[in-house]
């Protein structure tokens, strides 16, 4: 183990118990910077498209049960459920997508920052739960030099194995942007 790296284990927002503060400040700034990285040059209706069906082979070939879907708005610009996703899926792909849209930021970056202080975004009263979901999945389609213009939302999994989802996806898709620009 170098001197960077640290023995800590990694947040899980989905545990049970204490777990350390330091570790929480760490998934943060991962996802922060996660968030600072995935951005795109441009996004329509075809990238949608192509992000939904990278996202799809991706849980397909692991057999993930999950719905996907991509919107801009109230406009759906791509929606699967997959064999195994449930009503309950869109509903959580509708909280999830709205809370990313209201902070500009990711669904479960909202829920860890709402973790700091030892509490939780929905113990704070003016939280709405029948309307957001503090809970990973929603990662915010960021354009450089415009900022956010699209939400991109899996449901299915436990949380933060539905944001490493999506991180996965766009991080494909961004590189794939890439090439192809090169």
């Amino acid at each position: 183990m170098t001197e960077n790296q640290s023995s800590e284990v990694e947040f899980d927002p989905d545990a049970s118990g204490e777990q350390s503060q330091p570790a929480l400040e760490a998934l943060i700034g991962r996802i922060e910077e996660e968030t600072r990285k995935l951005q795109l040059a441009k996004f329509n209706q075809e990238d949608a498209l192509a992000l939904g069906l990278l996202i799809v082979e991706l849980a397909t070939q692991r057999d993930m049960p999950v719905a996907v879907d991509i919107r801009r708005g109230t406009h759906i610009l791509f929606h699967v459920s997959l064999p195994g996703a449930t009503l309950d899926n869109d509903f959580w792909v509708e909280k999830k997508a709205r809370t990313v849209e209201r902070y500009g930021v990711p669904s479960l970056l909202v829920s860890l920052r709402g973790r700091l202080g030892g509490r939780r975004m929905e113990d704070n009263a003016w939280f709405d739960e029948s309307a957001y979901a503090a809970h990973g999945g929603a990662f915010p389609i960021i354009v450089r030099g415009t900022g956010p213009v699209a939400v991109v939302t899996v449901s299915g999994l436990p949380q933060k194995a539905d944001h490493e989802l999506v991180v996965e996806g766009l991080t494909k898709f961004t590189r794939r942007k890439k090439k192809a620009a090169a």
